[in-house]
């Protein structure tokens, strides 16, 4: 049976051609597709969907569809299915899909590649055999070639002349084979790659910070405490993780219209919306397991952060100074959770520092997405509430606050506190000429444009950065 990305030229050219949409001309699913949208608009209305539910899955995807819209200019089509209905231009070409009317057909129209169109309409669920049998009074018996992707479309299959089996793998191919002649068959991508991308185990170097309290509260040779912070390290590396692919979900729509984050595993369609509305939930359950290992009180810290988290992704974050007041407080939080993982004194020195290094960071990311939108030729962040003409008060006040985090260190080395820590505490001063670099060589780069869009990723990759995080553990241990 052919298995090759060209269609069987055994197809009889007459025979009406009809499509699956999600998951088979989509690389994604319209229902959850418009379920997130629905909830990042309203989270309220998760409550309303078992009331939905009970009136059939048609009438949930109807009630779906009537609050939201979809942008069908930037969906991730299948290239192998869109290519198969453009070379099959003299075929009826049927887009036959259970996703609801309202919202499937304004994608049929922007494709322009389909002459009629059958959906789910609120009473009926076009899925499995409700599909088959409507294909069947539209075409005959044997009348059609089916594409799809499913289980669900093996009913379709056995009514249907031909197959195209799409985004799966060898079990299907031979249930459809023994029901219908397979044209051809498009497997799925290996998706551990694209998990690997959408956990970003990159960006568990932000949990480093999970460490700092205890090097700060010179616990470092303490067997105890070190592996009381390992433990705060990997449950805030799984939440963050389950963070991550919440936050993707969420934000599917504005990351398909940015030039980078477009190509994001969900946004792309490389990993299914269904299996990242599964890992979400797991992962960060998994983070408060491994956090309850550690103390209750830092099961307390996380959830914190969880909930502060959540409220970025859904609301906050659109919120113009609040979001990056929201991200200096997330990353403090782990220096908190820290903290409370070893039972150590919370320091009013280090939290004041952070607040303040941390909150320049935060700026500096913003100041980095505007100046791309500004390059971009637009004059507004696409999900945020900032416009180009703010990046001269985002540069002025996230070098303000970096410069602030320096003085909160200059005031600490002549505290009462230093003297306790260290025998030269004035060697630590040392350490403010560097930090006064790195922030205004940080600031000078991003407002050339070359910083990169995540600036605790360009701090820990930055060689410069790494010598002068050498150089402050350096002055710091010289200083003990």
């Amino acid at each position: 049976m052919p298995s090759q990305n060209t269609p069987d030229k055994h197809a009889v050219p007459t025979r009406a051609l009809c499509v699956d949409l999600d998951g088979t001309l989509l690389d994604s699913d319209i229902l959850y597709e418009s379920l997130l949208v629905l909830l990042a608009r309203n989270p309220l209305y998760l409550f309303l969907l078992p009331f939905w539910l009970l009136q059939g899955k048609a009438a949930l995807k109807r009630h779906i569809a009537a609050r939201v819209t979809i942008d069908p200019r930037h969906l991730p089509y299948n290239p192998n299915v869109l290519e198969l209905l453009r070379s099959t231009a003299q075929r009826p070409r049927v887009l036959c899909t259970a996703s609801d009317q309202l919202l499937v057909a304004p994608i049929a129209a922007h494709l322009g590649l389909f002459e009629q169109v059958i959906a789910s309409d609120g009473q009926r669920n076009l899925s499995g055999s409700h599909k088959a049998q409507a294909l069947v009074d539209a075409f005959g018996e044997r009348g059609f070639d089916y594409a799809g992707n499913g289980k669900v479309d093996l009913a379709v299959w056995d009514r249907a002349a031909g197959a195209w089996v799409v985004n799966n793998g060898a079990s299907l191919l031979g249930a459809a084979s023994r029901r219908t002649q397979v044209l051809a068959h498009w497997p799925a991508p290996p998706r551990l790659r694209a998990w690997v991308k959408a956990l970003r185990p990159h960006q568990w170097l932000k949990n480093l910070l999970v460490f700092v309290p205890l090097l700060t509260a010179h616990r470092f040779l303490d067997a105890t405490a070190v592996a009381d912070a390992l433990l705060a390290f990997a449950a805030f590396s799984l939440c963050a993780s389950g963070v991550y692919v919440l936050n993707d979900l969420l934000d599917l729509e504005a990351d398909r219209r940015h030039p980078r984050k477009r190509r994001r595993p969900f946004a792309a369609g490389q990993l299914p919306l269904l299996h990242g509305l599964i890992a979400g939930p797991l992962l960060t359950l998994g983070g408060v397991a491994v956090a309850l290992a550690c103390s209750p009180a830092f099961a307390a810290v996380l959830l914190g952060y969880y909930m502060l988290t959540l409220g970025y992704s859904l609301r906050l974050k659109r919120v113009v100074m609040l979001d990056v007041v929201l991200l200096a407080s997330l990353y403090t939080l782990r220096i908190i959770g820290g903290t409370v993982a070893i039972a150590a004194e919370l320091s009013f020195w280090l939290l004041a520092f952070s607040m303040f290094i941390f909150l320049s960071l935060a700026l500096l990311k913003r100041y980095t997405e505007l100046h791309s939108v500004l390059a971009s030729g637009k004059t507004r962040a696409s999900g945020r509430g900032y416009d180009v003409e703010d990046l001269p008060l985002l540069q002025s006040l996230g070098a303000a606050a970096g410069y602030c985090a320096v003085l909160v260190m200059a005031l600490y080395i002549n505290s009462p506190d230093s003297v306790e820590l260290y025998r030269h505490p004035k060697l630590l001063w040392f350490i403010c000429p560097v930090l006064l670099y790195w922030v205004s060589r940080a600031w000078v780069i991003a407002h050339r444009g070359t910083m990169h869009d995540d600036p605790i990723v360009f701090a820990a990759t930055d060689r410069a950065s790494q010598v002068v995080a050498a150089l402050c553990v350096g002055f710091a241990l010289v200083a003990i």
